[in-house]
């Protein structure tokens, strides 16, 4: 599909060099903030070797120890990329995010690939699904007819998280963080898996008008706050264990718990016609964004920056609270006055401090120092460019509905063949418990002599 420009990429990439490096860093007028994206997008993608020969396609780096980078990044990656083109109207890596999104999908098409099985999260699915439902709503190019379509895939990812394997009372309900009952997390009940979920949610809503849903977005909104994940002041919290009944909040507040709920908010008010409960839930959450994540109206992560503790994930959330407040301005209208200002100026703060590297172009992370830190990865990056081409948002379509123009075909069926190896285990019965007995001593007798010499361990 983009063999030949999978091969000229890298090549085009190093002739253009010296002619990025040239080009001012300035959003002063449209035609600067388009060419300001157009250096950060290839900055960006010179952090993503999917496409060199042993390379995997789709994913950043990883895990650790193999690389800094998550699965769930390189599905963060593609959704900013897909903004990018959006906003920009630059198709040049259009082949390279449809490679990527497609590759990754898993047998079942529901973006839970047997590979990354260990530490697979129900926000690491969401963040995937949340990108093919962004392909949908802003008409990315569709996929060909024989492989998994954008609407589709971010079905699959839903409904494998409705699904009542991964529902339980534990905690009055919500998502876990993991989803293999064997993964270290898995007893860990947090906001981000559920806010995913909740984004979903509320975006199939509207794009489908199915109330179905809508009802479990609200669900999940009053779950999250029932127990305490997010206060009357809304702050959103980390997360708890359900050991204690939830009962040990995590009190850590990350700027992509905001967002993630604010865009999902604002789906909801816009799929309500303006329901004055969704509008009321969302002025209150981005005041508490822009006083919390925002100081002197320049994004900064609260949770790690002050003493820059913050991981790789970490990194990387400014970028989606950019990304994510500047939509909802487009679906929810009655907060862009407030909220564009605060991330135009944000935006040229991120911009300021992009003078690292060879080139001197390279972004760091603390956005308020005015000055490059020597933090860079691929979440820096995506960061300032997730930032930089929302700007353009005033010239950008609004997400469409299967009714307002969107091309993405569906699947009401999707995610229904997943795995049964991710669901809880069954309790275990008195006749299991006889016949694994039985087993085990017949095993045992057949390995007696032969297998002496190994260690119990192994």
């Amino acid at each position: 599909m983009a063999s030949s420009l999978l091969r000229i990429l890298p090549i085009a990439l190093l002739f253009t060099g010296d002619l990025i490096s040239a080009q001012s860093m300035s959003i002063d007028s449209d035609d600067n903030v388009i060419s300001t994206a157009k250096t950060l997008a290839a900055n960006a993608l010179t952090y993503y070797h999917g496409t060199e020969p042993g390379q995997t396609p789709g994913i950043l780096p990883g895990p650790p120890p193999a690389g800094d980078y998550y699965w769930w990044e390189g599905g963060a990656l593609w959704g900013t990329m897909i903004d990018y083109w959006h906003y920009t109207g630059d198709t040049t890596y259009n082949d390279i995010v449809t490679q990527a999104m497609l590759f990754q999908t898993g047998p079942n098409r529901d973006y839970m690939p047997p590979n990354v099985t260990a530490s697979l999260g129900n926000d690491d699915q969401g963040f995937w699904g949340m990108s093919a439902m962004l392909a949908a709503e802003v008409n990315f190019p569709n996929p060909p007819s024989d492989q998994p379509q954008w609407l589709a895939l971010a079905q699959a990812v839903f409904h494998t998280q409705a699904d009542p394997n991964r529902h339980d009372d534990t905690c009055g309900g919500g998502l876990r963080w993991q989803i293999p009952f064997a993964n270290n997390g898995y007893d860990y009940k947090n906001s981000i898996a559920n806010g995913c979920f909740f984004n979903l949610g509320a975006r199939l809503a509207r794009y489908l008008h199915n109330q179905t849903y809508a009802d479990w977005a609200e669900k999940t909104w009053d779950w999250v706050t029932s127990i305490g994940l997010m206060d009357g002041d809304y702050r959103i919290y980390d997360g708890a264990h359900v050991e204690t009944n939830c009962t040990d909040i995590n009190r850590a507040q990350f700027s992509y718990n905001n967002a993630v709920y604010l865009l999902g908010a604002a789906y909801m008010y816009n799929y309500t016609d303006g329901d004055q409960k969704w509008e009321q839930r969302i002025n209150g959450l981005v005041d508490a964004t822009i006083r919390d994540f925002f100081h002197n109206n320049v994004a900064f992560e609260i949770s790690c920056e002050e003493h820059m503790t913050c991981t790789t994930d970490m990194l990387s959330f400014k970028g989606y609270l950019h990304r994510w407040m500047t939509t909802m301005t487009q679906i929810a209208p009655f907060t862009a006055a407030k909220v564009l200002p605060v991330l135009k100026q944000s935006a040229q703060a991120a911009v300021s401090q992009c003078t690292g590297g060879t080139d001197g172009k390279t972004c760091g992370f603390e956005w308020t120092s005015g000055k490059f830190d020597g933090s860079m990865g691929a979440g820096q990056t995506m960061n300032v460019l997730g930032a930089v081409s929302s700007l353009l948002v005033d010239k950008a379509q609004p997400p469409v509905t299967q009714e307002s123009g969107g091309t993405s075909q569906g699947d009401p069926n999707a995610g229904q063949d997943s795995d049964s190896f991710m669901n809880t285990p069954a309790p275990i019965t008195t006749g299991d418990r006889a016949g694994a007995g039985i087993l085990t001593a017949l095993v045992l007798a057949s390995c007696v002599g032969t297998f002496a010499w190994m260690s119990i361990g192994d």
